[in-house]
């Protein structure tokens, strides 16, 4: 949806680029379905990669969501380039049911720390299959501790089967993404005048 400016320019929602990393069978698809078209798929294909797109609000303004969902990372696959460079934001997706998925995102991170050059980039720490109780090999607090151990990555816990925190992954990249595009200015600092 577009708008109008006082001048008569169309103003459409920003645009930004997002990709979906992790491990196989953690649930990247099911992710991105769920949240893009609201329902589960229960039978697994493996994914090529695909791009969806999806708009969502934040402090009043649209968003056109690029997402990318990726095929499944190992440690023999090598990050492509494309996943690193030209993205706003990256969602880091785990199954709270595999502690090697949860360890393979700690070397996803550094890859694509190393391609973009950069300390820390817009990212979001998601343990998926939260509804897989009895299946937990890593606790909610070891995703919490690993995600704050990276700075300002955030973290959720969510279910793509529920639906549970999925919605709430993409807008909070959103929120990621908009806070190192548009930092909010320094406090002005209080002062008086130094009279000699």
């Amino acid at each position: 949806m577009s708008s109008l400016t006082p001048s008569g320019k169309v103003i459409g929602p920003k645009q930004r680029k997002v990709a979906l990393l992790g491990s196989r069978s953690v649930g990247k698809s099911s992710l991105t379905v769920q949240f893009v078209d609201q329902h589960f798929v229960d039978s697994y294909y493996p994914t090529i990669e695909n791009t969806f797109q999806k708009l969502v609000k934040h402090k009043g303004q649209e968003y056109q969501l690029d997402i990318i969902d990726t095929a499944g990372q190992d440690e023999f696959s090598i990050l492509s380039s494309r996943h690193a460079v030209g993205l706003h934001g990256w969602i880091l997706v785990y199954s709270v049911s595999s502690r090697s998925s949860f360890e393979m995102c700690s070397i996803i991170r550094e890859k694509i720390l190393n391609y973009t050059g950069r300390e820390s980039v817009p990212m979001v720490l998601v343990g998926n299959k939260s509804d897989l109780a009895v299946q937990r090999q890593v606790t909610k607090e070891e995703g919490a501790a690993l995600a704050a151990s990276w700075g300002s990555t955030a973290f959720l816990e969510t279910s793509a089967r529920t639906g549970e925190n999925v919605q709430r992954v993409f807008e909070q990249i959103v929120v990621q993404i908009e806070a190192e595009l548009n930092p909010a200015p320094a406090p002005a600092q209080k002062g008086g005048c130094l009279l000699m």
